[in-house]
């Protein structure tokens, strides 16, 4: 290359301009990028300060501030392409069918994630709660934005996919700081009811684990097929409602047979007809004893 045929001076001023030109849209460009990061991590931890002042859940607020960052930072890089003329329209349009190719590609977890927002945000139970969900029943061991893992009684860990909970619906069982309890109570046809009444008032006024307010609902429910059946609703504390549900059922089966009261069972009686053995159902009577001599 014969070296002495370039205008050098022309070159010079060349690359003066294009120096000019595009770098000053390097470093413009540079610029966006440093300035539009701080601002962004400035405008998640404003957000984030602000969910924690309206209670939001930790984990929401972090899950949310990294999304706000990720759009930001695309934004941001955008812009600065931008800056440096590169056309940006076919690089956006490539993320959106991306996005809407993912997003197609990730239904289930995607409606698994709303739903993880809507529990955290509404908050319809919490860590330790007893609750039955989609099925299961169970302590809540943690909730995340994709599941929920319950511990059950037998102490099995159960992990429930957040869609499938807002689906369906959902029983608290320790929101409130008391529970009713419902037993249903039979008795022989023979038996003083007013006598029945007083025993089971009796029984529920002395259980230290009830609650006098409510009041305590003792009423005879209905006349069954081989009992006459009351209702024994007590109230207690949540926290008290196994302990005193199992302490009420032993109370009155030995209470019941101390003062004779009956608690009928289905029985069944075989009449022998011309060889023919026909099998009928009657009401229970009031003691073994009488039972095995009928049968007898």
């Amino acid at each position: 290359m014969d070296f002495g045929s370039i205008d050098w001076e022309h070159t010079r001023e060349l690359a003066i301009t294009y120096a000019m030109t595009y770098g000053l849209n390097l470093i413009f460009a540079i610029a966006i990028f440093m300035i539009g990061k701080r601002l962004a991590k400035v405008v998640v931890n404003v957000a984030k300060r602000m969910m924690g002042k309206a209670n939001v859940d930790n984990t929401l607020s972090m899950f949310a501030g990294n999304i706000l960052y990720g759009l930001a930072m695309a934004f941001i890089v955008i812009a600065s392409l931008s800056q440096l003329g590169v056309d940006t329209t076919s690089l956006a349009a490539v993320l959106a069918a991306a996005g809407l190719a993912i997003g197609l590609a990730l239904q289930g977890s995607l409606s698994n994630f709303a739903s993880g927002v809507l529990i955290i945000l509404f908050r319809p139970f919490k860590l330790g709660d007893f609750v039955e969900v989609a099925g299961v029943s169970g302590s809540v061991r943690d909730i995340s934005i994709f599941t929920s893992s319950l511990a059950t009684p037998d102490n099995k860990l159960v992990i429930v996919p957040n869609g499938q909970i807002t689906t369906d619906n959902i029983t608290n069982f320790t929101a409130n700081e008391t529970r009713r309890i419902d037993l249903v109570i039979g008795v022989g046809y023979d038996d003083d009811l007013k006598k029945v009444k007083e025993t089971l008032g009796k029984i529920v006024a002395e259980n230290e684990l009830l609650l006098k307010d409510p009041e305590p609902v003792i009423a005879l429910n209905e006349l069954g097929d081989s009992s006459v059946n009351f209702v024994v609703r007590p109230w207690v504390k949540t926290a008290d409602y196994w302990p005193a549900r199992f302490n009420m059922m032993e109370t009155i089966k030995a209470t019941f047979d101390k003062e004779g009261i009956s608690i009928p069972f289905p029985q069944r009686d075989l009449h022998i007809i011309d060889g023919n053995i026909e099998a009928v159902t009657k009401p229970a009577k009031k003691t073994a004893a009488k039972s095995s001599k009928k049968t007898a």
